[in-house]
């Protein structure tokens, strides 16, 4: 449990070192308003047509039956746009991301990083690299996400354990967001990433949750990106002995 409670609160510690390092808010600032820009998008299209259809999904169904299957699809509605919105402001927003993963590291651990020098090959393999990494993600909620809507084909209980393994896949996909940094600044590989998600367990599920519901909180989410990086980064230096690229 203190595992669990200690991974849970990395955010908050993010938050106020965060506020104790104004060197460190330009690289929160920019990103937030493209989150803020992106947000409005898709809180003003998605969200809206998510309520109609979940209205049309609900109707006919016994009172009780029908409050309780709304409430797990809005859920899942509010869920999966705090996704959307974390998938495209980790891509808009990566440069300042890993710059701001780096100067939190060096003050973290003490020591200067060793950056390489910017070369077309570098962004290029960076680039091919993140861009695998987004496919990696989709395929692994693909390959989950699909079977378990499956559950809600089984009366009362399907739809509860679709909810929970919902929630165990969207935490397990906001550590690999938010961890991302300083793992992949270390060469690892998607399996490896998921390795350092499983090895560092029950702290890493703390971690994940809290940032999920951080990130799937409407008006909220469009701050709490840059801080679940900061947050990834402490959980990291403070859990994780230096691992090797595998």
């Amino acid at each position: 449990m203190y595992a669990f409670l200690r991974g849970a609160g990395c955010p908050w510690r993010a938050i106020r070192l965060l506020v104790r390092q104004p060197v460190l808010w330009r690289y929160v600032a920019i990103p937030v308003g493209l989150n803020l820009l992106v947000g409005v998008v898709l809180y003003t299209t998605l969200l809206l047509a998510g309520f109609h259809l979940i209205g049309v999904l609900v109707e006919g169904w016994p009172a009780w039956m029908a409050w309780l299957l709304r409430g797990l699809l809005v859920t899942i509605l509010f869920v999966a746009l705090g996704y959307l919105l974390v998938r495209f402001g980790v891509v808009l927003g990566a440069p300042f991301y890993s710059r701001l993963s780096e100067l939190l590291e060096e003050r973290l651990r003490g020591t200067a990083l060793a950056s390489p020098p910017i070369t077309l090959t570098g962004i290029a393999r960076d680039l091919g690299r993140a861009m695998a990494f987004e496919l990696k993600k989709l395929l692994l909620a693909l390959a989950i996400g699909l079977p378990m809507l499956l559950l809600h084909l089984i009366p009362g209980a399907g739809s509860v354990l679709a909810l929970l393994g919902g929630l165990a896949l969207g935490a397990t996909l906001a550590c690999l967001d938010f961890f991302d940094p300083p793992l992949e600044r270390r060469g690892l590989s998607f399996r490896a990433k998921l390795g350092f998600i499983r090895r560092h367990l029950p702290a890493s599920a703390g971690f994940g949750l809290v940032c999920l519901g951080l990130v799937s909180i409407p008006l909220l989410n469009l701050l709490t990106v840059p801080v679940c990086i900061a947050a990834g980064t402490i959980f990291f230096c403070e859990t994780a002995a230096e691992p090797s690229a595998k």
